[in-house]
């Protein structure tokens, strides 16, 4: 069997009992994958806290705390799941924003039940799966981007502290590549790039990869 390791953990975050209910159960039912919990927006971050899921599903339009503000707060977390963003519109209208924002997919709750396995495996893993009529145009924009090129690790101040590696990933967290790009660059995996992302938090006392950059660019080129 293939995936025969630990089960993709999932928190559902919709304002809606009926399709919290309805994903849990598709969800459950998928090879892989076990719901951790679901709960409502405003529960979403202390939801995330205490269960530590591997991915979180993501309501869009939740009334008082919609996603995309609920968003940066969960991928600020020091442990932050994967987030995949749901909508019930047919639109790609906040595609982009979701994307820029940290989501790593936008997935139709219309859409196939027995897609929603494959999503979150993917999603987990590190991938990206988005399935809004448009979405291929953002991705498409966001791919094609080149890659800032990195400049050497800066250096000076509180920076001095850092090891050689811890380094290295807070340069290309400053030149803006993802946890994904980080770990192919320097040839290691995702979860030993979030390792040192979270170190790097707490020596330079940042709480948020904006922070992580801003100290980068606050001690300059070596």
């Amino acid at each position: 069997m293939l995936y025969d390791f630990r089960p993709v953990r999932v928190l559902v975050v919709d304002d809606e009992e009926l399709v919290r209910t309805a994903l849990r159960r598709i969800l459950d039912a998928a090879d892989g994958v076990a719901v951790a919990g679901a709960c409502d927006g405003p529960e979403a971050l202390a939801a995330a806290r205490a269960l530590r899921p591997d991915l979180v599903l993501l309501d869009v339009d939740m009334p008082g705390a919609p996603g995309l503000d609920v968003l940066p707060a969960l991928r600020a977390l020091p442990e932050a799941p994967a987030v995949a963003m749901l909508t019930a519109l047919d639109t790609a209208d906040h595609v982009a924003a979701a994307l820029r924002l940290g989501a790593s997919g936008f997935l139709l709750k219309t859409m196939e039940p027995r897609l929603f396995g494959d999503a979150v495996r993917l999603l987990a893993a590190g991938g990206v799966f988005c399935t809004p009529p448009g979405s291929a145009r953002s991705l498409a924009a966001a791919v094609t981007r080149p890659l800032p090129v990195p400049e050497p690790p800066p250096a000076g101040g509180r920076l001095d502290g850092l090891t050689a590696r811890e380094q290295e990933v807070l340069t290309l967290i400053a030149a803006g590549l993802s946890n994904t790009d980080i770990a192919t660059h320097l040839g290691v995996g995702v979860t030993t790039v979030k390792t040192h992302i979270g170190a790097l938090k707490r020596k330079l006392g940042a709480d948020s990869r904006v922070g992580l950059a801003a100290a980068a660019h606050r001690a300059g080129p070596r």
